[in-house]
This record gives structure tokens, sequence and C-alpha cells, in this order.
């Protein structure tokens, strides 16, 4: 049976069907590269907003006109927390919730046993980097979250907080590896929560050694990571420089009065604290954040606080999302909600400040020698192909080469930059950037 697998929404979404299309082949079928071509598709849905509600949907028709003939099983948050919509949309014969994701394969081919996640030769085959269109693999640690945000439907759609046995997980990364892996992401819906769930207050700082310790991954990276969750002494990890200096930190709101209404667990003090503390230890770190606009209340005072405060922080990257009033959340009831146009101000205020800080963090790497991972080819040039990968700063960079790098990943030396990212040259060779569009505000 040919499958086609598509996500909406985040990282724990891509890698929980990234784990679903190995569970798929190991079984015996083939991972189709379109819905056209597929027998059956699956959908990993998104809710944590409006906006992630309509995507989900959006996704599920547009792969019903792509291929009428096709089954389609819908899963996540937005088929847990509308099972019968979902269920009515068009081509949907399963739905399949958040609970049952994990038996989702056997529950589809009808068979009681789960899939041998580390039947290690068929995956050596099937799990090769690039069989989803990536070379870095996503792997779901944790699920759930205890945390009471007003605004967030994630903890109503995913449950409680619950981890995997660091022993599972070690080795996964390792088989990762072995099958040609050279980065792995760590990710959850509370990451840092890591290991709480059996009374260990640094559950996640044990994996991660565990990691380091025992898998020979070249690159370990930490998706989203709350605040509250780390102590100075966290950042001692990076003392190993195989984990990427980078560092997603959810701020939600730079102004403590509006942090109090979302029953955030921190404030600017200690997020401040908290940041300063990483800087200190890890050279060249990059910081990005997420940001609510429009939170309910958020008053034009409130906004330019946080606006302050976050341009103070100096992210590299801001992800800046409207407040979408979710159901079931304490903040859908708050007096006070901001309009459209009020939210979308805001917002292009954030994403210009963004953009800022991510040409002000290229910058600093002008002239200087960095390692890459490179991804994909994006063209060629009489001189080569241009070769695109990432920084472990997850800053882009390009590279012209008479060599395919993909996977790969080397040294280069940076000499331009070209709007958020940079453009270089193997080390040793001139140092002139490359012909091409030349440096973008």
């Amino acid at each position: 049976m040919k499958v086609y697998l598509e996500f909406t929404g985040c990282r724990l979404n891509q890698s929980e069907i990234e784990t679903l299309a190995r569970q798929f082949r190991q079984a015996g079928h083939q991972i189709a590269g379109s819905a056209g071509e597929a027998e059956l598709c699956v959908v990993n849905t998104c809710a944590v907003t409006n906006e992630a509600t309509r995507s989900s949907r959006n996704l599920i028709r547009r792969l019903n006109r792509s291929n009428p003939n096709a089954r389609i099983i819908a899963t996540g948050c937005y088929a847990e927390l509308a099972p019968q919509a979902v269920g009515a949309l068009p081509g949907v014969e399963t739905v399949v919730g958040n609970g049952d994701k994990d038996r989702l394969v056997p529950l589809v081919l009808g068979d009681d046993q789960p899939p041998a996640v580390y039947d290690r030769e068929p995956l050596e085959r099937e799990a090769l980097p690039g069989a989803l269109g990536r070379t870095r693999a996503f792997v779901k640690v944790q699920d759930g979250c205890d945390n009471r945000c007003t605004f967030c439907v994630t903890t109503i759609a995913r449950g409680p907080g619950r981890s995997r046995p660091l022993a599972d997980v070690v080795r996964e990364v390792q088989m990762l590896v072995e099958a040609g892996y050279q980065e792995a992401v760590l990710t959850g819906v509370h990451l840092g929560s890591y290991g709480h769930d059996h009374g260990q207050a640094n559950g996640l700082e044990l994996l991660v050694r565990a990691i380091l310790a025992h898998t020979d991954l070249p690159r370990l990276r930490l998706s989203s990571l709350e605040p509250w969750d780390l102590s100075p002494d966290f950042f001692r990890l990076w003392e190993d420089a195989r984990l990427c200096r980078h560092l997603h930190l959810p701020l939600q709101s730079g102004c403590d009065t509006t942090l109090k209404r979302m029953a955030r667990r921190t404030n600017g003090a200690s997020f401040r604290a908290l940041v300063d503390a990483a800087r200190q230890q890890i050279p060249d770190l990059a910081v990005s954040t997420d940001v609510i606009v429009g939170f309910p209340g958020e008053t034009e005072a409130e906004f330019e606080t946080s606006l302050a405060f976050i341009r103070e922080m100096e992210f590299m990257k801001l992800h800046v999302f409207r407040y979408s009033r979710r159901p079931g959340t304490a903040a859908a009831r708050m007096p006070g909600h901001v309009s459209e146009d009020v939210k979308k101000a805001r917002s292009a205020r954030l994403l210009a400040l963004s953009d800022e800080g991510g040409r002000r963090f290229a910058e600093r790497f002008v002239g200087r020698e960095v390692s890459v991972l490179w991804e994909n080819v994006t063209g060629a040039t009489p001189d080569g192909f241009v070769n695109s990968g990432l920084t472990d700063h997850y800053v882009r960079v390009e590279l012209i080469s008479p060599d395919v790098l993909t996977n790969c990943i080397t040294s280069v030396c940076a000499v331009a930059r070209d709007g958020l990212a940079l453009k270089a040259v193997p080390c040793g060779t001139d140092r002139t950037a490359p012909a091409g569009r030349g440096d973008t505000q």
C-alpha cells in the first residue's frame, strides 16, 4: 500500500509524522511522494490557533481533491478536540485521537501488535536522511503538559505530561545515527519537564548527558524550553560542542502584567537573568522566542512595555502569534479582547524587530569560520551547486561548490550577509562574496 503523510503545526507533530512513516515502512508499505499516488493519507492536525484549525481543514480538503479515492486518517490535536467536525470532512475515513496516536499504524492495518520500533535492518533501509526531505531527525521524548497557561488549548488536547523511558530515547537516537542522520532534535509539548512524571527534577539534563555519552550523534538540538524549567547549571551541558548553540525560550510577553494574566511562571527579571546566565556560559548563543500579541486586556501601554523588553533581549528570531480565542481555555472567557486590526499592527512591528535581530545575529559571523550541516541544493551556477544549510545556531548559509554536500557537516568561511543568511566560501580561498543577490536589508 502507498501511504502519504503530512502534518500542520509544531515540530512535535513533525516528529510524530516521521515516526509513523518509519512504522508504515517497517510494516512493508511504501511512502508516497504525493497524495495523488497514495491509497491512504495520514494527516497530523493542529489546533493551537483558529488559523491552525483552518489550515488543518484546508489540508484535508486539498488531499481529498488531489485524490478522491484515497482514504484519509486524521489524527492530532484538532482531531482530538473536534472529532465529529474532522470526521465529517471529505475523504476522512477514521479519526484517531492523541491517546491512540502511538497505535495508529496497527489500528489502521488491523494488527494488534505495534511495529518493532528498533528492528534495525528495515530501519536502515527506510530512515535514510532526506527520506522525508530532511537531514535532521525529530525525536519525541515527551508528550502532554501540566502547566495551565490561560491561552493554551494544547493541555486539553494532549493531556498530562508523560515521558518516554530514557533508554528508549537513547536507543532511537543511536539508530538514527547508524541510519546516517547528522542531527537529532529533541521535542515534546513541555520538553523541560522530561522525567518530572518519574520524580526526576533534572530529567532533561540526565537525558541529554546520556545521549551525548552513549551515542555517536554529531549534533544534538533542543526544541522549545520553558524558562522556569532551567537553572544556570543546566547550561554546563554546552561544554560538549555537539550540543547546538541555540535556545528557544518562549516568553509570550515582555510585560509582567500580561504574563500574570497568561499564568506564565516567569517575569521579565527572571527571564532576563536566565538569558544572561546562558549567554555567559555559551559563546555565540542564539536565543529565539515566542510572543503573543493582542492577548485579552493587552493595552497599548502593555504592548509598548513588551516591545521594549523584547528589544532589550536582542533575540535572533521571534515567532509572533496573534492571540486566538480557543474554546475551553481561561483566556477565552476574559474581558478586553483586542481587535484583529490592532493585533495585525502589533504583529507587524514585532516581525520587523525579528528581522532586525536576525540580521544583527548573522552579521557577527561575517569573516569567521562556521560549521554547517548542509540540507539541500537550491540551484546551480557555472561554478557549481548552490548548497544550503544551517549552522548549529540556526543561521542559514549558502555555499557554491562543485560538490553536492547534502547531509554533510563542513566548516566554511562566511564572507557576507545576505538578508538573514550568510554567504560562504571554502576556508583558505579568496574571502570575497560569491556572485549573487547581494546584501538584502
